[in-house]
């Protein structure tokens, strides 16, 4: 009687959770390193929006001898504002976005400090002051 070899080419249940584990074991790794960069990167977003919206500003101005009001904000970019004959707008073809947070940029003139204009975004709370991802980020 000739017996037949079974040869089962699967994974044991232990074979499996070792797998399972080196991947956790890989994600606890990698993960958090990926949300830093996520934070980081948005910090940079913001920096670079506040720059253009600098430079939209210095246009604005060269056209209209003065920047908006506070009151008029940064709209006037898009929008002509009535003391505003010289506007030759928009100066933004896109609309203006919100900070990488989905606030909106925080714009004063002029700034608290005597700075013709300041642009903030508030970062990841939303509110004035904080640290790492809630630093203020501002044109100055």
């Amino acid at each position: 009687m000739t017996k037949r070899i079974r040869n089962h080419h699967a994974f044991t249940l232990i074979e499996l959770l070792v797998v399972i584990l080196i991947l956790a074991i890989l994600a606890a790794l990698v993960v958090p390193n990926l949300v830093n960069k996520t934070g980081d990167a948005k910090i940079a977003k913001a920096k670079s929006d506040i720059a253009t919206l600098s430079s939209l500003l210095a246009q604005y101005r060269i056209e209209n001898d003065k920047y908006p009001s506070t009151e008029q904000g940064l709209q006037a970019l898009r929008v002509q504002p009535s003391d505003a004959p010289n506007w030759r707008g928009p100066y933004s073809q896109k609309e203006l976005p919100p900070d990488p947070w989905g606030n909106e940029y925080v714009y004063q003139a002029p700034g608290p400090n005597g700075e013709d204009f300041i642009i903030v975004s508030y970062g990841a709370d939303g509110a004035p002051g904080g640290m790492n991802d809630a630093q203020d980020i501002t044109s100055q």
